[in-house]
């Protein structure tokens, strides 16, 4: 067939193909797909992603661990604050050997081992059991010795330890400032005389052949002249011991705690300290029931056991009865030294 001039030798096309329209109507549709899934996808904030000004800084899971009681579990770290984002921040959850934050430094016989054993029971601390005397006894093994001492703690817990000597031993103020200007020191104190006589008892229970603590308590009986620096009394005049204290630590920095209520009101003792230590109030009333044989507060569940647990044999034994002329003439030696340590600890132990 002849066609006319000016048209291709093929022949005419169908303007309402349907393939064709089909085959533009399915790209037209693949295209607006992808550009809709585009759209919705900037739309949608990544959760794991940081926020625009801190991109350069991703969060990272440094560890895994259990959740802490919100929505972020522990051991992650990044950029974002906590109240930004509900993560926690950056923090160390390996368990180190640390210099010790507090000290338990006396006094001997006034109830150093059962706060220690008390405050135990509180998460936030970690005490070394034993007494190290690396203040008074053992300071040339070097820092790196006494740090080894320690028992390992994570980040925001405690380290502590006591040594009752540490509060008479004349070098021992001096050598804890070189350490640590902010140190917090614990000193239980109790009435000098019957710390002396629980003193004597524990010494009499070594060496019982010693002489009386009549007979001790006097230079010279017929005078009544009291021995000031025989041991026992001595560590009473707790006057003189703070004094040192106060030439290299505030009064802010020391917590008494008062020995007698530490063992009729343990709770309320340990209330105080737990403050001190900017702790919260964790041990409680709960934690304590009074023994009656021994006379001492004992801890109804110690950490680790559903036993109850009582301080050892050797504290609350009985006494040795004193004669009570020698009570007299104590009260009327430690009465000014008292009051002077009423007046420089802030607060009156009602020592009579």
């Amino acid at each position: 067939m002849l066609y006319p001039s000016g048209m291709a030798n093929h022949p005419k096309q169908n303007p309402a193909d349907p393939v064709g329209i089909f085959l533009k109507l399915l790209v037209m549709l693949s295209f607006c797909t992808l550009l809709v899934y585009l759209l919705l996808g900037r739309c949608h904030s990544d959760p794991w992603s940081a926020p625009d000004n801190s991109a350069s800084q991703p969060l990272t899971l440094t560890k895994s661990g259990p959740f802490n009681g919100s929505a972020s579990p522990v051991g992650v770290s990044g950029s974002r604050s906590a109240g930004e984002s509900g993560w926690e921040p950056e923090k160390d959850w390996t368990a180190v050997r640390r210099l010790p934050q507090a000290l338990i430094i006396g006094v001997k016989k006034g109830g150093t081992r059962a706060l220690l054993e008390f405050l135990r029971l509180h998460p936030d601390i970690r005490a070394l059991g034993s007494e190290p005397h690396f203040f008074d006894r053992h300071y040339a093994r070097g820092l790196d010795w006494y740090r080894s001492m320690m028992p390992k703690a994570l980040d925001g817990q405690i380290v502590m330890e006591k040594t009752p000597r540490y509060f008479v031993a004349a070098e021992t103020p001096a050598r804890i400032h070189a350490m640590s200007k902010e140190v917090k020191l614990i000193i239980v104190v109790r009435d000098p005389i019957t710390r002396a006589i629980s003193d004597y008892t524990q010494i009499i229970s070594k060496t019982p052949d010693i002489p009386s603590f009549e007979t001790l308590t006097f230079k010279n009986q017929t005078t009544g002249q009291v021995d000031a620096l025989w041991s026992p009394l001595w560590i009473g005049l707790y006057a003189q011991h703070l004094e040192k204290w106060l030439s290299y630590f505030p009064l802010s920095q020391i917590h008494f705690v008062h020995g007698e209520r530490l063992i009729s009101d343990p709770a309320g003792e340990l209330g105080k300290v737990q403050d001190f230590l900017g702790l919260q109030r964790i041990i409680t009333d709960k934690h304590f029931y009074f023994n009656k044989t021994k006379g001492f507060p004992c801890l109804k569940k110690p950490e680790g056991s559903s036993k109850p647990h009582c301080l050892g044999k050797t504290k609350g034994r009985p006494h040795p009865s004193i004669d009570p002329q020698v009570i007299q003439k104590l009260k009327e030696f430690y009465q000014p030294h008292n009051l002077r340590f009423y007046h420089m600890a802030g607060q009156d132990f009602g020592w009579q």
